[in-house]
């Protein structure tokens, strides 16, 4: 059995793609998998599987939330052991961050730093960013919301091609801590 994240990517923030928790906990489970929890209303669930990958988890996810929802959410799925290396590997002090000043944006395939090249880094400090392993690390000091940086590096040229869902520190070291404790 391997325990893995679930993380749906922009739902109940707004529109109309609304997912409950708990019709998500029972959407999981009748998938099969077991140790189904979530975490906040965003879109976050942790489980564990005897059968597929990553991706082809995703797929089944994404898949059986349009077959009961009526609409399509992107899906990421990432094992336990990955999401602690992309906790390990941040470029940034974060035991001396808020969890609001730091963020992790998980994308779908490996980027380089090629994709963001156009940025001009030095015009948006003290906000940075770091490319890890399919994440982009952002130290963002006033948060997310007021980060220009952010905004730029959201914009579709540069995440073209690619399911992109952002989380914040806190939320990315309790999705660490909760796939261990399954």
């Amino acid at each position: 059995m391997t325990t893995y994240a679930a993380l749906l990517r922009g739902i109940n923030v707004g529109g109309n793609k609304k997912v409950p928790m708990a019709d998500l906990r029972t959407l999981l489970t009748g998938l099969g998998h077991t140790g189904v929890a979530t975490y906040l209303q965003s879109g976050n669930a942790v489980f564990t599987s005897d059968h597929g990958d990553e991706d082809s988890l995703a797929a089944e996810i994404t898949t059986a939330i349009e077959k009961h929802f009526g609409f399509t959410v992107d899906v990421l799925v990432r094992d336990h052991a990955y999401l602690e290396s992309v906790r390990e590997a941040c470029p940034f002090p974060a035991a001396e961050l808020e969890g609001k000043q730091l963020h992790v944006t998980y994308f779908s395939e490996p980027v380089t730093p090629d994709r963001f090249s156009a940025i001009d880094q030095q015009a948006f400090l003290p906000e940075e960013f770091r490319i890890g392993d399919r994440v982009l690390y952002l130290y963002v000091p006033e948060g997310l919301g007021r980060s220009k940086l952010a905004e730029t590096l959201s914009r579709p040229r540069h995440v073209k091609a690619l399911i992109a869902t952002t989380r914040n520190w806190n939320t990315v070291v309790k999705l660490s801590e909760l796939t261990r404790a399954i």
